[in-house]
């Protein structure tokens, strides 16, 4: 026992030296399959929507390839420490509960090791999945781009999946090579805030793109190979747009086409222009079933092979029963076949009362915190 002990502990002063650059942001998928998360920038080379608070007060950092690769090196060598202990208990390689707890009996503060804990909920996940970080990893040059993800694919060769948020103004201006070249070199599935396909809106909230860069963004995106998840943002417009925010989403998804489309109601976040818009006024949030027509006819106008997904506790109408209206798994619903379920459901939620999913919305809120 007592050599075991040592063999931990050691394990654990070497563990402590190998952290690396991790952000704070990935989408609810991500998470669900315990990705390794991995910082190709910081923070947003943008970082002007007036409803976001992610990086406000953050100057975005490119990282050099150098810097990038020694992470990947460093969470390959966490790896090799975790697996070798794991095999020295008798373990035989495997990743287990009792595992971390033997590591933690000897170093406490590795619960706070951001990456001792990525890498080794990434190890018990399989080691199947990345996420690159943070906003907009594919605005990297893209031949120091391609570097990093062919480093990542041989270093770490476990990995079935790598993904990043992306930007559609940075697809639209990407060449189609250079996406090809992505995609070959490892890169699987891009996240894009769509949030919304109405040009007006689109400028109020200084997204930066016009729906027609949108479409062509994701267009390319499909066509070199990568599975696309857009972002939509049900009441962005609140209720002096919804109308025309509703038609255009539809209109810009159904010319994209992507293999996911998520739903991501608004909510105003303290510090944000648009907080300040809803609090004096300007901007006014819609009611429950407001939000429910409004995704009627978002829903109805979706011309559409994609999964439609609401896998975020935002998504919290109720149903007739008192439970959640919508499935709030990863993959979703299956379009076109699943439409009308979705619709059905749609005008099942109008016909409860509001304080219903007034109700179910806070218990959603109080279990995500």
């Amino acid at each position: 026992m007592m050599a075991d002990n040592k063999r931990v502990a050691e394990t654990v002063g070497r563990l402590r030296a190998l952290s690396f650059e991790i952000g704070t942001y990935r989408p609810p998928s991500e998470g669900g399959s315990a990705s390794l998360l991995l910082r190709v920038s910081e923070n947003c080379p943008w970082n002007q929507c007036t409803f976001c608070e992610m990086y406000k007060g953050h100057r975005f950092v490119y990282r050099p390839v150098e810097a990038i690769s020694a992470d990947i090196d460093r969470v390959a060598a966490m790896r090799d420490e975790i697996t070798a202990v794991s095999s020295k208990l008798g373990m035989g390689g495997e990743i287990t509960r009792e595992l971390g707890a033997a590591l933690l009996a000897q170093g406490r503060d590795l619960a706070g090791d951001a990456s001792f804990v990525t890498v080794f909920n990434w190890l018990a996940a399989g080691g199947r999945t990345a996420f690159l970080q943070d906003a907009d990893s594919m605005s990297m040059r893209p031949r120091e781009y391609v570097a990093v993800l062919k480093h990542l694919r041989q270093t770490l060769s476990s990995l079935t999946r790598v993904t990043s948020y992306t930007r559609s103004k940075t697809l639209f201006k990407r060449k189609p090579e250079d996406l090809r070249m992505m995609r070959a070199a490892g890169l699987d599935r891009v996240h894009i805030g769509l949030e919304t396909g109405d040009d007006e809106l689109l400028a109020l909230v200084h997204k930066g793109v016009t729906s027609a860069e949108q479409i062509e963004g994701g267009r390319k995106a499909v066509a070199a190979g990568f599975q696309v998840s857009e972002y939509w943002m049900p009441d962005l417009g609140g209720r002096e747009r919804w109308h025309q925010h509703a038609q255009n989403t539809a209109r810009v998804l159904s010319a994209i086409n992507p293999h996911y489309i998520r739903s991501r109601p608004l909510v105003p976040r303290p510090g944000t222009p648009l907080f300040e818009e809803v609090a004096q006024g300007r901007l006014h949030l819609s009611s429950p079933h407001e939000r429910l027509q409004e995704l009627e006819l978002m829903i109805a106008g979706l011309e559409v092979s994609s999964k439609v997904c609401f896998d975020h506790a935002m998504n919290a109408w109720a149903d007739c029963g008192g439970g959640l209206l919508f499935r709030q798994d990863y993959e979703g619903y299956q379009f076109p076949e699943e439409k009308p379920l979705v619709l059905e459901r749609i005008r099942e939620g109008l016909a409860v009362e509001e304080s219903m999913h007034v109700h179910v919305r806070r218990l959603m809120a109080v279990q995500s915190l």
